[in-house]
Order: structure tokens, then sequence, then C-alpha cells
């Protein structure tokens, strides 16, 4: 896939669990566990602008272009 979510080494960085960042966001646990396993097809610009509040963080540290 070649965007990459590094959703799951800021919210280490920023020591937020899963559940902490649920509920900071109001997304399900189910839905922010897609997003962060790199399962999502597509995420709302909403979505990403509550991530980056939260994580306080851009979007270019929340997603990357690999070339395949």
């Amino acid at each position: 896939m070649p965007i990459v979510v590094h959703l799951d080494e800021i919210m280490s960085k920023k020591k937020v669990s899963l559940n902490e960042l649920s509920a900071r966001v109001g997304i399900t646990l189910s839905n922010l566990s897609i997003i962060k396993n790199q399962k999502a097809k597509a995420i709302r610009l909403s979505t990403m602008e509550s991530l980056c509040k939260a994580l306080e963080c851009q979007p270019g540290e929340l997603f990357e272009f690999v070339e395949d």
C-alpha cells in the first residue's frame, strides 16, 4: 500500500493509548484500530483534523506516501 499510516508510532511517542485517543477524538475503538493497523480505505478530513489536534501533530507526520 503506497500510503503508510504512522498512528501507532505517534501514539507510542506521545504515550497515548487507543482507548484514550478514542475518547479524545470521538471515534470508536474499532474504527481507530482499522486506521492504526493500515486497513482503512479512506479517512475523512474531519477525522484527520481530530487526530492531529488530539496528538498535537501535522497530517504529514501521520501519513507517508511510499512508492511500490
